[in-house]
């Protein structure tokens, strides 16, 4: 062992070598050792007490979830400034050494590093004043979508497309921003419309107002209106001025309100103006000869686009008609179906492709829209039918949640009209009144519905506060339980 302290005593002598002085305090390796060790051990301390200030005591104290962070952020490195300091002196570094050094090199420093510190300016305002939060919808600059993050240095806005955009705070505070959340959700919409001269304003007017009291989206208060905004150049200009809750929902109250107005012109017989223009001839006798053939029904006039008819066979295919064939469906008018059709997906299945089996979970209705289905007891090897295009199966599994009875699988190439729980529910809680109607359907099969109602309560799948004597109070206890109404 007699090499072993020359060897230690070589260490501590390298250790302790000076490399360079700085003011009054001499910089050895082994200082520099222990300002890294020091570095790592603040640096470790500071995350520790960032994420108990972040998950643990600013929850408690119900701090916006988006403002935790830089504030647990501040708090924290503001501690470790304050401990690494301490450590410092306690290791015989004299700080006053360094008020020139440190001066001139901050001033550099700020020089090249003035945009990350009023970067973190910006920050701190957003911060502190509050005006933009995490979940607010805002537009700025072009962009518009909602903020999921604000940090000390940049702030974090996922659009309407799924884009997520870093944007560094000093624009936010320096550029106009429009938070559509600031204050409330509430957001007017302007929905332009056109009628032909013929017709009658207050007739128009009453109709794009039972519009906008008949979209669940369209806030009663403030209450929608109409303005005639002029006479155009081809007809009535009206202005529908309705309330949503979340400007981020534009587009599909936009695309609501404009397929119930079109449906309800189009009841009413109110026309749509197109540009037109009316042409005077001085001299309209040069043109007769240049107008004459041997077809004498060139000359006819071609029919009118509004009285072309869609063939039978053609109208027959639609989704449209599929949907009037169904029961449950058969008494929605053209408004109502195409919200059932929003709701649904396209799935496609290949030959000997299984659909489902009998056991599996009712949460899907199916009508056919191509091809051909064949419907069986595979336990028992039974074959119970063949569907074809038009024909529809599995609503009363997903209206009454109840288990598959039979497996489905393909004949040939088949595409199906699918709805799911998930869009069936967002059908009935945006239109209730539909899930009365299918109430109303389902009550002529009062017969089946009790086969269903004792099926279930032999599995023991009816909740106590459901179970019902009378089968149609059953099915509307059951749907209102299931996709969570107000029946």
């Amino acid at each position: 062992m007699n090499w072993f302290k020359p060897l230690q005593q070589g260490l501590l002598d390298l250790l302790q070598t000076p490399l360079f002085q700085l003011g009054e305090t001499v910089i050895s390796l082994g200082f520099l050792l222990q300002l890294v060790l020091y570095s790592a051990l603040v640096y470790g301390g500071a995350q520790i007490i960032k994420g108990f200030l972040q998950n643990r005591l600013l929850a408690k104290l119900r701090i916006d979830e988006g403002n935790r962070g830089p504030i647990a952020g501040i708090v924290s490195y503001g501690i470790g400034v304050l401990i690494f300091v301490a450590l410092l002196q306690s290791a015989g570094f004299n700080l006053n050494s360094l008020a020139v050094p440190a001066g001139a090199l901050g001033v550099g420093v700020g020089l090249g590093l003035q945009n990350i510190t009023k970067n973190f300016v910006g920050g701190l305002n957003l911060l502190l004043e509050r005006k933009l939060r995490v979940g607010d919808f805002i537009e700025f600059d072009g962009l518009a979508g909602h903020v999921v993050e604000v940090a000390l240095r940049s702030a974090v806005i996922r659009t309407l497309d799924g884009a997520h955009v870093i944007v560094p705070n000093s624009d936010l505070v320096e550029k106009r921003v429009i938070n559509w959340h600031y204050n409330d959700l509430a957001a007017r919409l302007h929905i332009k419309v056109s009628t032909a001269y013929s017709s009658d304003p207050l007739v128009v007017t009453e109709l794009l107002l039972d519009v906008a009291y008949s979209e669940s989206m369209v806030l009663d208060d403030p209450a929608p209106t109409v303005i005639l905004l002029g006479l155009g150049d081809h007809g009535l200009d009206f202005d529908l001025r309705v309330w949503i809750r979340g400007y981020e929902r534009e587009f599909d109250a936009r695309h609501a309100l404009n397929c119930a107005i079109e449906y309800r012109f189009h009841q009413q017989g109110i026309e749509i103006p197109f540009p037109q223009q009316d042409l005077w001839l001085r001299n309209p006798e040069v043109l007769y000869p240049l107008g004459r053939s041997s077809d004498p029904t060139a000359a006819l006039p071609p029919a009118p686009l509004a009285q072309r008819q869609i063939p039978s066979e053609t109208r027959s295919s639609l989704l449209t008609e599929s949907l009037k064939r169904v029961h449950y469906f058969s008494h929605l008018n053209d408004l109502d179906l195409r919200r059932v059709i929003e709701c649904g997906y396209r799935q496609r299945l290949k030959p000997d492709e299984l659909l489902f089996r009998e056991g599996d979970p009712g949460n899907s209705f199916y009508i056919v829209l191509s091809g051909s289905v064949r419907v069986f007891v595979a336990e028992l090897d039974k074959h119970l039918t063949d569907l074809e295009a038009g024909s529809f199966f599995g609503e009363l599994a997903l209206m009454l949640g109840i288990p598959r009875t039979a497996t489905v699988s393909a004949n040939e190439e088949t595409l199906l009209f699918a709805i799911n729980q998930r869009g069936f529910t967002e059908l009935l809680r945006k239109h209730p009144p539909i899930a009365e109607v299918i109430v109303r359907e389902l009550s002529v099969r009062q017969e089946e519905l009790r086969d269903r109602q004792t099926q279930l309560r032999a599995l023991g799948l009816i909740a106590a506060d459901e179970d019902d004597s009378n089968p149609v109070q059953w099915v509307r206890k059951r749907i209102a339980r299931l996709f969570d109404l107000g029946l």
